[in-house]
């Protein structure tokens, strides 16, 4: 049989060779390293026969299918050391996830964090045994008769659920699993991991079901990577939005009014201000109207839309007004539309571009929710786009390049895009989804940044550009999203009057600049740790008073800057004024403005910046200047 290598070279072997024997043939150092391979695209073990000619990828853990392989027979030889401490454990099912692996159990006793160490103990025997990960397969029959036997409701339920045929199966000594595979050679291959924490988990997520117990692990080809995490998440704990909220009285979520359902606090409402007044600016300099729609809508509206059939799970109930059923808008699309249709248009007034800071409504189970950026109600910095096909290339390039544009003045440098291109089954006629791709993948290229075709990826109503960002620790976040529409003008029979009088149907392209104003809060709070940008800061400036006497001509101080625009409060606390800087440090407040007896009779205040510590003496309109000046060029 012939192999086809990556790099399209070709050797010959005897038919039935396996990944590992072809690996060995290329050196011995391989063949240590390889855990598993790609035959014809299709994942298998480093044991299993080829046959025929094939184009052939061995895999090593630093691989990204590796790494998955590494952490799906991870969650294995956690089950079985689940399975070995205690007696009568149920299983679940055991995937690999990002960052890590999981397993969900049916337990005779509820787990602690506190018997992590006991399964990672356990776990370190059945690695250090070195027990190989043997496949072998049953019929459908077997394998149901084989969980029968064992009490094994849930791994019944699951074969179940396959079809007839084979069925494979995964051992590692005396534990056996159902699974699909691939796997590592032997568990001595797993060199670093740890178990994170204990959840529960309703069985196949139904919450009518039963509720197990689900363990988290992480696991990596070597020790420095997992303490590279390990570091890496006690960043991201530092960071997490949901403590920096609270630690910088910013907003917060009530149980009483309910999850995913956000208060906004005077200092977290002032910095959502600042964000939407200069969107709402920079909408009007970039030829945008802005406008309001309202928060409910008729239950016909969102059948011509397409929303109670394809989107109703993600819909709230119905209300009842008037006898008629009114339901909570999940999105704002079809207000916009309604307005266009308002009147007859001609092609002589298009484009219209059309924005709205829209609050919009979709359910989200309880256990999904995270602080802002996954919630229930959420402002959607919404534009639509109305064009002629003409229109239609330089309508993309200056919505992406306006993507680029406001992104970038919040800081973040580090962009990839991706152009998702048309499904199976998704509606429209070829040519406009040509022409629409075409224009979106012209657009990518212009810009000069990393990018990535998603075949197949766009919605079934039109082709989309993901603008996905890198926040400080390199983690990637979507924000913007180009994605054209031919559905909804076929809907609801949009038409404008062209030069020739007759009808024409125009292109409709849906736009999120910052994703949510909620969702991009929290990923700004992490992005900067808290310590938001000058511009963006709620209090800008703190006045601390050293002693009583000084209070009278800190309070001019605070009058004054505030006069000139200047976001200031003062600290007048009966505390020591060095417990009092440090609480302004701890408030991320970017000045912090001391006086004393020698600045209240200088006429001036003692300046220390959040990043560069101590900077003297100075007059109060020259240190007004200095952050007015920052504000105005957005640091």
């Amino acid at each position: 049989m012939k192999v086809i290598f990556p790099d399209q070279s070709v050797r010959e072997f005897t038919d039935g060779t396996t990944p590992l024997q072809v690996a060995e043939s290329i050196g011995p150092r391989l063949a240590k390293e390889v855990i598993a391979a790609s035959a014809n695209g299709q994942l298998i073990d480093v044991d299993q026969p080829l046959k025929g000619d094939v184009e052939l990828r061995l895999i090593k853990p630093g691989d990204p299918e590796g790494i998955k392989i590494l952490r799906h027979s991870a969650s294995h030889v956690m089950a079985q050391a689940v399975c070995n401490l205690y007696p009568g454990a149920k299983l679940a099912i055991g995937p690999a996830i990002e960052n890590g692996f999981y397993y969900d159990f049916d337990l005779p006793q509820p787990l602690t964090v506190d018997d992590l160490a006991k399964i990672e103990a356990e776990m370190a025997k059945i690695i250090a045994a070195d027990l190989p990960f043997e496949r072998y397969e049953m019929s459908k029959a077997e394998a149901l008769q084989y969980f029968q036997g064992k009490g094994e409701k849930y791994k019944q339920e699951l074969v179940e659920n396959l079809e007839d045929g084979t069925i494979s199966f995964y051992k590692q000594g005396d534990f056996n699993d159902l699974c699909r595979g691939p796997h590592l050679p032997s568990t001595n291959k797993i060199k670093a991991f740890k178990l994170m924490s204990v959840a529960g988990a309703y069985w196949r997520g139904d919450s009518s079901r039963e509720m197990l117990q689900r363990i988290y692990g992480t696991a990596f080809d070597s020790k420095s990577q997992l303490d590279n995490y390990l570091k890496f998440l006690e960043e991201a704990a530092k960071r997490d939005h949901r403590k920096l909220g609270k630690d910088l009285d910013l907003f917060s979520i009530d149980d009483q009014i309910g999850g995913g359902l956000v208060l906004w606090h005077p200092k977290g409402a002032r910095i959502r201000n600042e964000i939407e007044n200069f969107w709402k600016e920079e909408h009007y300099k970039n030829g945008y109207e802005l406008v309001y729609t309202p928060h409910i809508g008729k239950a016909n509206l969102w059948e011509t839309s397409g929303h109670l059939g394809f989107y109703q799970e993600n819909m709230y109930a119905p209300m009842d007004i008037d006898g008629q059923p009114f339901y909570a808008k999940p999105m704002n699309c079809p207000f916009h539309i309604a307005i266009y249709k308002n009147r007859g248009r001609s092609y002589r007034e298009l484009p219209f571009r059309w924005a709205e800071l829209g609050t919009v409504y979709r359910y989200e189970k309880s256990g999904v929710l995270h602080g802002l950026l996954r919630v229930r109600g959420f402002t959607q910095d919404d534009a639509h786009i109305f064009c002629r096909p003409d229109q239609m290339p330089e309508e993309i390039d200056r919505t992406l390049n306006f993507c680029l544009d406001m992104i970038r003045s919040f800081g973040f440098e580090n962009f990839k895009l991706y152009l998702a291109t048309r499904p199976e089954g998704s509606v429209g006629e070829q040519d406009r989804w040509d022409a629409a791709t075409e224009a979106l993948r012209q657009a990518i290229a212009k810009t000069g940044l990393p990018s990535e075709v998603d075949e197949g990826g766009g919605a079934f109503y039109g082709p989309k550009i993901d603008l996905k960002i890198k926040d400080a620790l390199g983690r990637e976040w979507q924000c913007s999203t180009i994605q054209f529409d031919f559905n909804e003008p076929e809907r609801f029979d949009l038409a404008y009057k062209g030069s020739d009088s007759a009808d024409h149907r125009p292109y409709m392209i849906h736009r999120a600049l910052l994703g949510s104003i909620e969702r991009f809060f929290g990923i700004l709070l992490e992005h900067y740790e808290g310590a938001l940008p000058l511009w963006l800061a709620p209090v800008q400036a703190v006045v601390l008073p050293v002693m009583p006497e000084n209070h009278e001509y800190a309070r001019t101080v605070m009058e004054d800057l505030r006069k000139q625009g200047v976001r200031v409060e003062i600290d007048s606390r009966n505390e020591k004024i060095g417990y009092r800087i440090r609480e302004a440090q701890m408030q991320k407040v970017p000045y912090m403005l001391v006086v004393g007896e020698r600045e209240t009779a200088d006429g001036t205040v003692a300046v220390r910046a959040r990043k560069e510590g101590d900077l003297g003496a100075q007059k109060v309109g020259e240190i007004a200047g200095r952050i007015l000046s920052e504000v105005k060029e957005r640091k």
